[in-house]
């Protein structure tokens, strides 16, 4: 029986090594269902190739033409601080032109705007305070004129001894006394702003002109005038007739928030961009920081005294405040047309390494100046960058990402 057994076993092994046999040949022969199972495996075993990056997109060379690439270059960039006010008069050399002496305006003589020069004429008052002191005026001419004639008189009857020698005393005494009262009744009509040829004519004439004349008394231009003909005024009496102020240097009036406000100092020098003047800058100087802090919008105020000689400025006008703080930065920079801001306000540039293929690369950026954009931070110098034709990119990825 054993013999048996052995035989059975040796033939169900052959089997086994037959069966497998024909289905290795059936599972690698090339064609038919197994030609497709092999193919199917070996494409997974494949690996697959890279992936194209999103944020990336090919030019042709029709489109390259629309764009311009140059490398990221460095450039200064000052540290300047900046705040917006408004222009203002100069009130140090502003005057609020009063009359003197009571009185009524008789005539104006000047305008608001117009230039005037020191001692033109602003306007006229019929003064009675002017008319008493030209009549004493007048009356101590006569005086003096009489005790002349009485002393000469005197003095020639003494010379006969027709008189006493105290008689002579007595009147050189009423001469001087009368010279002194005269030289006192010209010096108060002076204090009105006669000259001594208007003072002499008067005394001449023996005619009291009540007109007392009310001068600039600066070089400036009309900024007020509060006055009209027949009206009464007063010395100090509010409204002031006329303001003229000296419009070669203007205010600028900023407020600086709290925390830029350590980096001003008085003497430091400033430009004023005013928007009634696009591209054009006034130079000046800070000379006044406010002591106190506004409660309510957290704020310092610095007055700057810009330089107008010009006369181009006006009160009132907006203007853009900047003062450089420190020694300048330098930083890569990108022409202001390769930086485009995204929809959700991040900002982009487009880098190529071959000329053909640009990626989107968000940045942080700094300020504008001279046609340039400073870059913070995610460019390098020297990197190729789209410096024109950037919003060109943006729209085809955009357009592409939309497919």
């Amino acid at each position: 029986m054993a013999p048996r057994t052995t035989n059975s076993r040796l033939s169900a092994a052959v089997a086994a090594a037959l069966f497998a046999i024909v289905a290795v040949v059936y599972w690698t022969w090339p064609s038919g269902d197994g030609a497709k199972s092999v193919t199917t495996a070996s494409k997974a075993a494949v690996p697959s190739a890279a992936a194209p990056d999103p944020d990336s997109v090919d030019l042709s060379d029709l489109q390259l033409e629309a764009v311009k690439v140059a490398p990221v270059e460095e450039r200064d960039f000052p540290v300047e601080k900046e705040a917006v006010g408004s222009i203002d008069f100069n009130e140090d050399l502003s005057v609020q032109v009063f009359t003197p002496y009571q009185g009524r305006i008789i005539a104006l003589f000047a305008e608001v705007g117009d230039d005037v020069k020191k001692g033109q004429t602003l306007f006229t008052i019929d003064s009675p305070d002017l008319l008493q002191a030209e009549s004493t005026l007048i009356a101590a001419a006569g005086v003096l004129e009489l005790d002349k004639k009485n002393l000469d008189r005197l003095r020639e009857l003494y010379t006969t001894r027709a008189v006493s020698q105290h008689d002579v005393e007595q009147a050189t005494s009423d001469e001087q006394t009368a010279e002194g009262n005269l030289r006192a009744a010209r010096d108060a009509v002076r204090i009105f702003g006669k000259t001594d040829a208007e003072i002499d004519r008067i005394v001449e004439q023996r005619l009291a002109d009540p007109t007392l004349v009310v001068p600039s008394p600066i070089d400036g231009q009309i900024t007020a005038r509060n006055a009209a003909p027949g009206l009464l005024v007063q010395p100090g009496g509010t409204p002031a007739p006329y303001t003229v102020a000296d419009i070669d240097t203007m205010w600028m009036l900023a407020n600086v928030a709290e925390d830029d406000s350590p980096a001003f100092r008085i003497g430091q020098p400033v430009q004023v961009a005013i928007d009634a003047f696009p591209g054009r800058l006034f130079d000046g100087k800070i000379t006044t920081i406010g002591a106190a802090v506004d409660p309510n919008t957290r704020r310092v105020l610095v007055r700057s005294e810009i330089k107008d000689p010009q006369h181009q400025l006006r009160s009132g006008m907006f203007a853009n405040f900047v003062i450089s703080v420190g020694k300048p930065v330098r930083s890569p920079a990108i022409p202001l047309d390769g930086v485009v801001r995204e929809g959700d306000g991040t900002m982009t540039i487009w880098v190529t390494a071959d000329r053909r293929r640009f990626t989107r690369r968000t940045v942080k950026i700094g300020q504008a100046r001279d046609g340039y954009r400073q870059i913070l931070q995610g460019v390098q110098v020297g990197e190729l960058v789209a410096t024109d034709g950037a919003i060109f990119l943006d729209n085809m990825f955009a357009t592409a990402g939309s497919q």
